[in-house]
């Protein structure tokens, strides 16, 4: 449950970055960004694996790169399900999705499986 919540922590971290840096992406009050955070962990953890599955061959054919795609409909189903987050068009979300991925993939190095930071010694 831990790592669940700093993982939401980063994405709304990466969604608060995207209101200031990509044209098209507002959210009203920090409790809808916080709400968004959570709602994008849920809707990455449910929703886009079954979008991943049924794009299958899509995403084969692109060598991946579908995948983009479908990051930007996730938030774009984010941002439709959640009052209070605006996001104007295809290519706000997609930044906004990369913008997400990329905050989240530096947040994980210092984040471990169960969502404790982890600190690496190096021994002599």
């Amino acid at each position: 449950m831990l790592g669940f919540l700093i993982r939401a922590a980063l994405v709304a971290l990466g969604l608060w970055l995207a209101t200031d840096w990509v044209d098209g992406v507002s959210i009203d009050t920090p409790a809808t960004l916080v709400m968004a955070g959570i709602l994008m962990g849920v809707v990455n953890s449910i929703v886009r694996p079954i979008a991943i599955l049924l794009t299958l061959p899509m995403t084969i054919l692109t060598l991946g790169l579908f995948l983009l795609v479908i990051n930007a409909c996730m938030v774009s189903l984010v941002a439709w399900m959640l009052p209070g987050m605006h996001v104007t068009g295809f290519g706000a979300a997609f930044w906004t999705a990369i913008l997400v991925s990329l905050v989240s993939f530096i947040g994980s190095w210092f984040v471990g499986g169960k969502g404790r930071v982890e600190v690496l010694r190096r021994r002599r």
